[in-house]
């Protein structure tokens, strides 16, 4: 009877709910995408789904990104495609760029010149994979050609979502977070004026590192990603997962607490609507909040700080890595923080929830890879109770905190440093139950014993 049953249990039986739940994924998204472009229409705006076809023959907004879009599509790929295809992206993008200087039709909006050939090559091994392959190499090609394009419709649908937070939210809750703030002593308002003392070479740098997050992202990602070609399989946990639930989840946040930084509710750059030109030469005064109105193009992406949740993710993925990347990975955090200070664009207790907020993502992913177990549900759990309590005391407690910063702001950092050593925990606990592969081989004086023929018997051990 044994036999019967595991006579009928065959690879494509294990593999069917896993295609059956990838397809209801892209259901999902795509009805999200679409969602999203209705939305975007409702206020003349055009969507995801538009910005991303338009990108196709018009100059893109991110070539940079575009380009990193094809490199994680190519790690499915052997070296001799991978060539051919960055030489075909190459070839594409002069022969635009030939065809734009003909016509006289410049380059606007801060808008790229190159990254059309890389998104054609995308969509060209998606042809391929339908077209050309069958099995596991169809399977294989579609998650590359999936997994760049999750990263372009991920900045895409970010664009749209922030759109829509400046349209559905016509007040901003800054006053409670500035007032917060002074329980952590004001750390954008200091940090703005260490920036503005560096002068343009610390800004160009930082804003530099703002704006290509994404691509150090993606670094990160193509060395965790690095065997897929030779294994014919993606690994279980890996930065991009993180990366694009951290962006789904984050903009949920901003309808729930819709703040514009003090840069615009503080800032010259506010106009008319801000409270006062203060930042970041004079910390506001402590007084009691209220929602402000804003006008209806700001976006309304403060709380929580995701750039850096995800300059945080790319510094935890980059701890497996060598030297070189771990020091990038530390740099990006660091730098990242200094810019979100800096250029005005966060308060200091936006970037306590985002690193909460990060921690707490990773480890319901890791979970979500290795299995849920007790730990993991506890760590999630944890995580999630911290974040919505520092949302909590921004929005109800906020004179208290600003009244009393030798208590609640000590508290905001341990609240912080709690999730950061629960997670740390519970994490190398995981790996030190995890047996890699390697100790099943022989150690390296074995293999001497086994030549010079040992007169005991060989052990085996974990490869030193």
């Amino acid at each position: 009877m044994f036999s019967r049953i595991n006579s009928r249990i065959t690879p494509a039986t294990w593999r069917q709910p896993r295609a059956i739940l990838w397809a209801a994924a892209g259901v999902v998204a795509l009805g999200f995408l679409i969602a999203l472009e209705i939305a975007a229409r409702r206020y003349g705006q055009p969507g995801p789904i538009t910005n991303q076809a338009q990108e196709v023959i018009f100059a893109p907004k991110s070539g940079p990104l575009l380009y990193a879009s094809m490199a994680l599509m190519m790690v499915v790929l052997s070296w001799r495609q991978r060539f051919i295809a960055a030489g075909v992206a190459i070839g594409i993008d002069i022969a635009f760029f030939l065809v734009r200087w003909a016509v006289d039709a410049h380059t606007t909006d801060g808008r790229h010149p190159f990254g059309n050939g890389a998104l054609w090559v995308i969509l060209g091994f998606a042809v391929i994979a339908i077209t050309r392959r069958t099995g596991r190499e169809r399977d294989l090609l579609l998650k590359g050609v999936g997994l760049g394009l999750l990263l372009v419709a991920g900045r895409k649908t970010g664009d749209t979502w922030l759109l829509i937070t400046s349209k559905t939210r016509p007040t901003v809750l800054d006053q409670y977070l500035a007032t917060a703030d002074h329980a952590l002593g004001n750390p954008s308002w200091m940090v703005g004026r260490i920036v503005k003392a560096t002068g343009p070479i610390g800004a160009h740098v930082l804003d530099y590192v703002y704006i290509q997050l994404a691509v150090a992202a993606v670094i990160v990602a193509l060395y965790q990603m690095r065997h897929v070609a030779v294994e014919r399989r993606f690994p279980r946990h890996h930065l991009v997962r993180t990366f694009l639930a951290i962006g789904l989840l984050g903009p949920g946040i901003y309808m729930i607490f819709p703040v514009v930084g003090p840069i615009f509710a503080y800032g010259a750059d506010g106009g008319h609507l801000a409270m006062a030109n203060l930042w970041p030469n004079t910390p506001p005064p402590i007084t009691i909040p209220h929602e402000m109105p804003f006008d209806e193009i700001t976006p309304r992406n403060c709380m929580p700080s995701l750039h850096t949740a995800w300059a945080t993710a790319i510094f935890i993925h980059s701890r497996k890595g060598p030297r070189i990347l771990r020091f990038a990975g530390t740099f990006w955090l660091i730098a990242t923080l200094g810019a979100t200070l800096g250029f005005g664009y966060h308060y200091g207790v936006d970037l306590v929830a985002g690193v909460v907020f990060t921690l707490t993502i990773e480890a319901a992913m890791r979970s979500l890879a290795r299995g849920w177990d007790r730990s993991g549900i506890q760590l999630v759990a944890y995580g999630a109770t911290v974040f919505t309590a520092l949302l909590v005391a921004y929005r109800y407690l906020p004179l208290e905190m600003a009244n009393h910063p030798w208590l609640f702001g000590p508290l905001l950092i341990l609240a912080m440093a709690s999730v950061i050593l629960g997670y740390a925990r519970t994490t190398g606990l995981w790996e030190s139950k995890a047996v890699p592969a390697r100790q099943l081989l022989p150690k390296r004086e074995d293999f001497d014993l086994a030549a010079t023929g040992p007169s005991t018997p060989i052990t085996y051990g974990q490869v030193p």
